[in-house]
């Protein structure tokens, strides 16, 4: 495959994290009532929620595009067992996600929980956007390494955090904080994916990529 190619699907890393961040902002800003801070952003696509209809399509492009950029992590693995996985956790967590968007969306709050409800939230846990996170340490040196190390710290105590507001959304309870405990981990983690896409463009594009600093 050719370099020009290759780079295209890297930089697909980058359009996937910017339509995920776009499509969430734009649609908790036009949802009438919606709160931002308080509210997840699995709300915005609920059955029944009034910006469904353009974040399902926006969100899974997002997926779709992620899928793209692990066809190009594939290809600049240089032999790498580590970054080979790597590629597959991408397509596997954007899979993950294209199923969760389009098959299993939750219900709005108050609303009688069904099977649908249970696989919003075994889909929605989403285990591969940690091993990502995990295979990076292995995959990658120095400067990338330690900035991933701070990154998964970060996202892990967040999880934590917004796993524990579960109980709250399902009895239609108070959920303050929520939407920014929430958004924050996912906004770490889009950063990390913009800047392993300028790690990849700049190794690839090198001489010398074994010897990078990163």
């Amino acid at each position: 495959m050719s370099r020009g190619i290759v780079e295209i699907l890297l930089l697909c890393g980058i359009g996937a994290a910017v339509v995920y961040v776009f499509t969430d902002i734009i649609a908790a800003a036009v949802y009438p009532g919606f709160s931002y801070s308080d509210q997840a952003v699995s709300e915005l696509f609920a059955i029944g929620a009034p910006t469904s209809y353009f974040v399902v399509p926006l969100f899974t492009a997002s997926s779709a595009l992620l899928l793209a950029f692990s066809v190009g992590v594939a290809f600049t693995s240089g032999g790498s067992r580590a970054r080979q996985l790597l590629a597959w956790m991408f397509a596997a967590s954007a899979i993950d996600a294209i199923i969760l968007w389009n098959l299993y969306p939750m219900h709005m709050r108050g609303e009688e929980r069904t099977f649908t409800d249970l696989m919003h939230l075994v889909f929605a846990a989403n285990p591969f956007v940690l091993v990502t996170l995990i295979i990076s340490i292995f995959a990658f040196r120095n400067a990338f390494r330690r900035f991933t190390q701070v990154i998964l710290a970060a996202v892990l105590l967040l999880s934590v955090f917004g796993f524990s507001y579960a109980t709250a959304v399902d009895t239609n309870g108070a959920t303050p904080g929520l939407g920014l405990i929430e958004r924050l981990g996912q906004y770490l983690y889009q950063l990390w994916q913009v800047t392993l896409v300028a790690v990849l463009l700049r190794t690839s594009r090198s001489a010398d990529a074994p010897r990078t600093r990163f």
